[in-house]
């Protein structure tokens, strides 16, 4: 697998099932839980309990249901340093099989009957756009989204606790439509896109530097696997370079497609839908064996990369995914996706130790609007954290697949979303601390 592009709503290859942490809630609120501090609900002097919605099952189980398995496997590798100020983090993943009704139903579980203290990395738009309401009229921390959507971060007024992660549909687009521009100038650009926030927030921004290069635009709907027609109509249309905002199911679909259209344009997709090690599986599964090349088939694709993943075995923090892995892990191998999980606990845990020695829920929210645009780790270009906005990782690198490796193409390059330009990246890269855990202080 090549780095990490990642995401929300994608599909993964099929992974272990997480290890639910069972430990229940004592059902009813008790007037102790609440502090003239703010709410300790899911806090006790020696844990704090946490919860995550996910697709274990169906669909957009492959790829996705590792994303836990990195997540819980940073947990224990924590827990057994001693955990966060003497508290041991408890993991509790429900499975949503990527339908919203379910996750509705789970996430209401962990709030009013596990009675976790935040909600930690719930995966996918279409599914957490379903309990955003519920949690911030909870009170609940609704903590580093899976997903790109603007909607996690650019209103912190009307979604006072919820937080992005990843970089945003937006920023991607920008740095896509950026790149395009200056390097692919006389470029016939197709747009193959998911109909959601995904396809919709991604074209918006790729607009804002290509409107005149756009000669086609194809939308699918999640779950109708026949993407031939849309294909057909880029082809059509003269496109020489496809811009793809997809998850990696319809990355595969659209290469199986192009193959039996021989159609041969140039391929830029999104971090979402690009992990070639997955894409490459897909593809010899919807083909039936027939496409035996797999990942191979993918070469001078183009991407984005916004965390160092499994191909850059020498980055010092790709070295802590590992002994983190080796340590705790399920006995597969450590893909991207459980590299995501993993960044995503470290983050926790540095809004854990920000929010001080005795956390509540207000607190972890102040300290990473505080804070968290000075926060180390992983990702290669800053959080956007403050009292204005809750979106995520600020940027993105362009690479070029080339002899099956990922050649970087750009900087790491940076923007925002609205009118911000795109911009190249001149801070210092975080190396991880000795011991593999964040020692971040509380603000005051």
């Amino acid at each position: 697998m090549n780095r990490f592009r990642t995401w929300a709503q994608r599909g993964t290859a099929l992974a272990a099932a997480v290890v639910l942490v069972a430990s229940c809630g004592a059902g009813g609120r008790e007037e102790a839980e609440e502090s003239t501090e703010g709410s300790t609900v899911g806090i006790t002097d020696t844990s704090v309990k946490i919860g995550a919605h996910y697709p274990l099952t169906g669909v957009a189980a492959p790829g996705y249901s590792e994303i836990p398995t990195g997540a819980k496997a940073y947990f224990d590798y924590v827990n057994a340093a001693g955990g966060v100020n003497g508290r041991q983090i408890e993991y509790l993943v429900r499975d949503d099989a990527y339908d919203p009704t379910t996750t509705t139903q789970v996430v209401n579980e962990l709030v009013l009957q596990d009675e976790v203290f935040a909600m930690v990395g719930g995966l996918g738009t279409a599914t957490h756009s379903a309990v955003i309401d519920f949690l911030n009229e909870e009170g609940v921390p609704d903590l580093f989204v899976s997903s790109g959507a603007i909607m996690w971060g650019n209103d912190p007024a009307k979604y006072p606790n919820t937080f992005g992660w990843q970089p945003d549909y937006q920023v991607e687009g920008k740095i896509i439509g950026d790149w395009v521009q200056k390097n692919r100038p006389d470029a016939k650009v197709g747009l193959f896109l998911q109909d959601d926030d995904l396809g919709r927030d991604s074209e918006a921004a790729v607009r804002q530097y290509l409107e005149d290069q756009i000669v086609g635009v194809a939308r699918y709907t999640s779950g109708n696997t026949d993407v031939a027609p849309q294909i057909a109509s880029l082809q059509a249309a003269g496109a020489d370079l496809i811009l793809g905002f997809n998850v990696p199911s319809y990355t595969a679909l659209s290469q199986l497609v192009s193959r039996r259209l021989n159609y041969t344009p140039e391929w830029f997709y999104s971090s979402i839908g690009s992990d070639v090690d997955l894409v490459g599986s897909l593809l010899g599964r919807f083909s039936q064996g027939a496409v035996t090349d797999g990942a191979s088939s993918l070469e001078n694709m183009i991407s984005l990369e916004y965390i160092p993943g499994i191909d850059s075995p020498d980055n010092p923090w790709t070295q802590l995914w590992q002994k983190v892995w080796a340590a705790n892990g399920t006995g597969e191998e450590l893909t991207n996706y459980r590299i995501y999980g993993m960044s995503h606990a470290y983050a926790f845990v540095q809004a854990l130790q920000a929010a001080g020695e005795n956390p509540t829920r207000e607190s972890i929210v102040s300290a990473l609007q505080s804070q968290g645009k000075d926060l180390p780790g992983p990702q290669l270009a800053p959080f956007r954290y403050s009292e204005d906005s809750h979106l995520g990782i600020s940027g993105a690198s362009v690479y070029k697949i080339t002899n099956g490796k990922p050649e970087n193409l750009t900087p790491v390059l940076v923007t925002d979303i609205g009118d911000s330009a795109v911009e190249e990246y001149t801070g210092e890269e975080a190396t991880p601390p000795e011991s593999g855990i964040p020692d971040t202080q509380p603000a005051g």
